[in-house]
């Protein structure tokens, strides 16, 4: 019994411990010292991007020309086609490929379940938009970005590219897509911003900490499978 009460008691001690020693100024000097340090180790992560992607970033009219655009998948409405955010992602790849800066595009995105297909869409969309069907080449398994990124490299055989996505977005992709080998440049979508823009901001902190370990472990995608060729006559 009296090992159960001094048990139950040690927390309440420790508690009146930490109390007294931020009432201190030494206390409080150590609290702060430690939040600082920890905000800076948060924010390392998204430093990181910011300075190996800007000179990789580019708009419609200084993109450079590269032999395929990707667009990355960002969800559908629910009638199956493409969302307000993956249509300008679409509208600026098709801007791009009108301009003669890519000759085909890659779309990659989720097909986990059979009523949700965004490659598809994608495709439907572009198809509508008087792009050829054979500019047009399907990654069913880009369920993540790391995943999209090294599919293009190890099924696609994609070598350089322009890369499609939000601003909020773009940065993450073009680092991805970099270590997986692929001497690519992003083009980000200059929709107006909205609270779905600004969400997706805040989600970029914790997403480049994954990342940094994508990076750093560069592990296999979700699923690989064999090479796709599809590709190769626009190189």
């Amino acid at each position: 019994m009296r090992a159960r009460a001094g048990w139950r008691g040690w927390p309440g001690r420790s508690g009146r411990r930490l109390g007294r020693a931020l009432r201190t100024r030494r206390g409080q000097r150590r609290a702060v010292q430690l939040l600082a340090a920890l905000a800076v180790l948060a924010l390392l992560p998204a430093t990181w991007l910011q300075l190996s992607t800007d000179s990789r970033l580019r708009t419609v009219a200084d993109a450079p020309s590269e032999p395929v655009v990707v667009v990355f998948g960002a969800g559908l409405n629910p009638d199956g086609t493409p969302s307000p955010y993956l249509a300008g992602r679409l509208d600026t790849a098709l801007q791009l490929y009108r301009l003669g800066k890519a000759k085909a595009f890659l779309v990659t995105g989720d097909n986990d379940r059979a009523d949700y297909d965004e490659p598809d869409a994608m495709r439907t969309y572009l198809l509508r938009h008087g792009v050829p069907a054979d500019r047009v080449v399907r990654d069913y398994a880009g369920f993540h970005t790391w995943d999209s990124c090294d599919r293009a490299r190890r099924v696609f055989g994609v070598r350089s590219a322009l890369l499609v996505s939000q601003e909020f977005h773009i940065r993450r992709a073009v680092a991805l897509c970099r270590a997986a080998g692929i001497d690519a440049y992003g083009v980000g979508d200059q929709q107006a911003h909205d609270t779905t823009w600004y969400y997706g901001g805040v989600r970029e902190l914790p997403a480049a900490a994954e990342a940094l370990y994508d990076v750093l472990v560069r592990p296999d995608p979700t699923f690989l499978g064999p090479p796709v060729t599809a590709l190769a006559r626009w190189r």
